[in-house]
């Protein structure tokens, strides 16, 4: 009969080393191993996982944040094992790691299958907050809390609700989760489905949900459709805020349903009568009426002419005066005008109106007012090479000509004698409404000045009529001249005064003296320009063509004389 040898002292140390894990306990550090609860003390929970002493874990690791531990004593719980034994022999023991451990085992698989994952938010940190998922720690980004900003989140906390896993690194122990990526995939599954209870056209009942500046969200019923600024009236609307406030009940119609993006567009204005029906026949082009500015532009100002009829006044129709000026600086905004209406098109929704055009042309009551011969007073605003401008009545100018400022010198010097700022007198001499100019002299009020009058007949003269005038100043250049007693001032250049050279000396005229003249043309204020020159090759060319022939044996001699003796 066989013997059993009785064990020896390093056969019963082995089998003593395995029991405790093997190293006298040292195979359970590191490992999550089952204990049992063998009592509660206070706030902690002592825990019998099979060595020689037992171990005591926080109450607080064995609940979600916020939750109650519900742990009694006999439960079998999962612990982590730290240390085999602490200075004071009790076994080192950790809940949480346990937890975080089986967390992470469970994490990985549900983050590869794309499952969401149960969590509580329980703190905040920079940048967004802190999730308990069952022992795992995540990071929930502010950004990824909801579908739209939340300014308080304390309803949210400490509460389980679902998560999405984002992103996962075990190894740097790193866990990005998402609640808003739960409540879209939540949200994209309601609106699918009652999205095919909506039909292009369908007027339906809506609170407003929130306010942005291009529109306002409007829940249909757990579902919310977009109602643009320009769908909430046909009149002018700046913000949103100016129509509807959250929580209002409005009744709206389903513009546009996109099936792709689930998007629904909603109109107010829609429910309205459009008041750009008709509307050629009622503001018809050439009537004058009055609107109220509504909106100022670069480009020109909207003026309202009933609620959701607005027409533009573009910047060159604002003033027949201020050019290149900001339509600002012309109309403010609620202000009333008058306006003329120049243009409509019904099919663009576009009306062109016109401010000065309401207005009368102040030209034209300058002309009405100032009739040439007129004696007007103005400072001087400019100085050009060729003349001054004048500031006249009705915010118009006026310009004096260089040879109209003074007699006897040159123009150059007579601007010379002329600043910006000074108050001058002129009179009338022209004014050309169509091309909005008005001429005007100075030299005319001097004393002795033939009158305007006389100088305004200029109108009775034409080109190639030779005339009688009467020299009224010699200068270098030429001779200042009058026609008749009483007539138009002009001026014979020194190349006119005769068809010779010797002829072309100004100083051999006399202040007094008469000669005959024909009219060559008309200066920019309708002055007459004389000849003494074109006269004599006029004279010539009907002498020729009236004595002479090839075969008369006249000399040219011959001709004119007979022509001058005719003559006198």
């Amino acid at each position: 009969m066989a013997t059993t040898a009785n064990p020896s002292r390093d056969d019963f140390a082995a089998l003593l080393d395995e029991s405790l894990g093997g190293a006298g306990g040292g195979g359970f550090e590191g490992r999550v191993v089952k204990g049992t609860v063998t009592a509660i003390e206070n706030d902690k929970a002592v825990i019998d996982v099979g060595l020689k002493s037992e171990g005591r874990v926080a109450l607080r690791e064995f609940a979600m944040a916020g939750q109650p531990h519900g742990l009694s004593v006999g439960d079998e719980v999962e612990v982590y094992v730290d240390r085999v034994e602490n200075a004071e022999g009790e076994a080192m023991l950790s809940r949480d790691r346990a937890r975080r451990e089986a967390a992470w085992d469970k994490l990985e698989s549900e983050f590869g299958e794309g499952k969401r994952v149960e969590g509580v938010i329980f703190g905040r940190v920079k940048g967004g907050f802190t999730v308990d998922l069952d022992g795992a720690v995540a990071f929930l980004p502010g950004s990824q809390v909801d579908i739209r900003p939340v300014r308080d989140v304390q309803p949210l906390m400490d509460v389980p609700q679902p998560f999405q896993i984002l992103k996962m690194d075990r190894r740097r122990g790193n866990i990005v989760v998402s609640r808003r990526a739960v409540l879209e995939e939540t949200r994209a599954e309601q609106r699918s489905g009652l999205i095919q209870n909506l039909v292009e056209g369908q007027i339906i009942d809506g609170v407003v949900k929130n306010i942005t500046d291009y529109g306002a969200f409007v829940d249909l019923g757990g579902i919310d459709g977009l109602l643009h600024v320009t769908d909430m009236s046909y009149k002018r609307v700046n913000h949103p805020s100016e129509v509807i406030n959250i929580g209002d009940t409005v009744k709206v119609q389903i513009v546009r349903i996109n099936q792709d993006t689930q998007r629904i567009s909603l109109g107010m204005k829609q429910l309205e009568s459009d008041p750009w029906e008709g509307v050629a026949a009622k503001y018809p082009v050439g009537a004058k009426l009055r609107g109220t500015v509504t909106n100022i532009t670069e480009y020109g100002a909207f003026v309202e002419l009933e609620p959701g009829i607005e027409g533009l006044v573009h910047v060159s129709e604002m003033s027949w005066t201020k050019k290149n000026v900001h339509p600002g600086k012309i109309v403010s905004t609620s202000q009333e005008v008058d306006v003329l209406v120049l243009e409509v098109d019904s099919d663009k929704r576009r009306i062109s109106l016109g401010l000065k055009q309401a207005q009368q042309n102040p030209w034209e009551g300058f002309a009405e007012k100032h009739p040439v011969g007129s004696v007007v007073e103005g400072e001087v605003k400019n100085a050009t090479e060729f003349g001054l401008f004048i500031g006249l009545d009705g915010d118009v100018d006026g310009m004096v000509h260089m040879s109209d400022i003074a007699w006897g010198i040159s123009g150059e010097d007579a601007l010379a004698l002329h600043r910006k700022g000074e108050q001058v007198s002129a009179v009338v001499l022209d004014v050309d409404v169509e091309k909005e100019r008005i001429s005007l002299g100075m030299k005319q009020l001097e004393k002795g000045a033939p009158s305007v009058a006389g100088a305004a007949s200029s109108g009775s003269l034409k080109r190639n009529d030779v005339v009688t005038v009467t020299v009224l100043e010699v200068r270098d250049g030429g001779l200042e001249v009058q026609a008749g007693e009483d007539g138009a001032t002009g001026f014979i250049k020194r190349s006119d005064l005769g068809r010779d050279r010797d002829e072309q000396r100004s100083d051999r005229f006399q202040v007094g003296q008469k000669v005959d003249a024909m009219v060559t043309g008309f200066d920019r204020s309708k002055k007459p320009n004389f000849s003494i020159k074109a006269r004599q090759l006029a004279e010539e060319k009907e002498a020729v063509e009236q004595y002479g022939s090839s075969d008369s044996g006249a000399s040219l001699g011959d001709i004119l004389g007979e022509a001058l003796k005719n003559r006198s």
